[in-house]
């Protein structure tokens, strides 16, 4: 019994520290003409994981994640 609460804390603290909230940076707004768009960006090696949290209703959620990762692009080679 004690091997299988071992083996579920460190599974659990596994998954915790490859989860996204641990590679993410403070929330980042993007000015466009049709609105601000707050991107959640995380590491600048984790780009894939870059999205957009909210956006105007007037922007689609695919183009404000494209944004977002735009700008973490823009990040990196910063």
């Amino acid at each position: 019994m004690k091997k299988i609460a071992i083996l579920s804390l460190a599974a659990a603290g596994l998954l915790a520290a490859c989860s996204p909230e641990s590679y993410e940076s403070a929330p980042v707004t993007v000015d466009t003409p049709q609105g601000p768009v707050v991107c959640q960006l995380y590491t600048k090696n984790l780009l894939d994981w870059d999205r957009s949290i909210s956006r105007p209703s007037t922007v689609s959620v695919e183009d404000a994640d494209t944004i977002c990762k735009n700008e973490g692009v823009r990040q990196q080679q910063s």
